[in-house]
């Protein structure tokens, strides 16, 4: 599944797409793109990208590339090592695997709790000062469609179609 993005410049919704399609529609609006708000889809975070070139085309600086690699402890019982132990390149990468194929089932579907999640994040830097926003967050996580729909009803048409939409996999669970 691919990571999308949606920009907003005040309640004006801007566009929504991957990296470079989101990265394209913000260049093209020149000095205007400076009181964009960016937000992650999946996380409903605010985040920010480099205007210059393309994803592919980042900056690259000298010597070995950083790989991300984060040593954390793990724990498990021994039968688990054991098993882990005799699968084709060791513990750790076999254990990659198995995150990696975790990531791409859930991803294909959001969960509700991340979808709940989504929408609050977005809602809150959006909608946090608008009225019913309140009754409109315990509504989202009460799963009542219509309670969201109806607390949202006065917001900006962009914002409140926005958060329904990162909300639909909570409340069609």
């Amino acid at each position: 599944m691919t990571r999308t993005f949606t920009a907003f410049a005040g309640e004006i919704w801007i566009a929504t797409g991957d990296e470079d399609e989101v990265r394209a529609a913000l260049k093209a609006m020149g000095a205007d793109a400076q009181n964009i708000l960016l937000f992650d889809d999946a996380t409903g975070r605010q985040v920010d990208i480099d205007l210059r070139g393309s994803a592919t085309e980042a900056p690259r600086g000298r010597g070995r590339p950083k790989l991300g690699v984060q040593p954390r402890e793990v724990t498990l019982l021994p039968r688990h090592w054991d098993w882990l132990a005799a699968q084709p390149g060791g513990a750790s990468a076999t254990l990659r695997r198995l995150v990696e194929t975790a990531r791409k089932n859930s991803a294909e579907k959001p969960s509700p709790r991340a979808a709940m999640d989504a929408a609050y994040h977005f809602l809150t830097v959006m909608a946090g000062d608008r009225p019913g926003y309140e009754a409109a967050m315990r509504a989202l996580y009460a799963k009542d469609r219509q309670a969201f729909e109806t607390e949202s009803a006065s917001w900006p048409s962009a914002i409140r179609d926005h958060g329904a939409a990162l909300a639909d996999a909570a409340f069609d669970a």
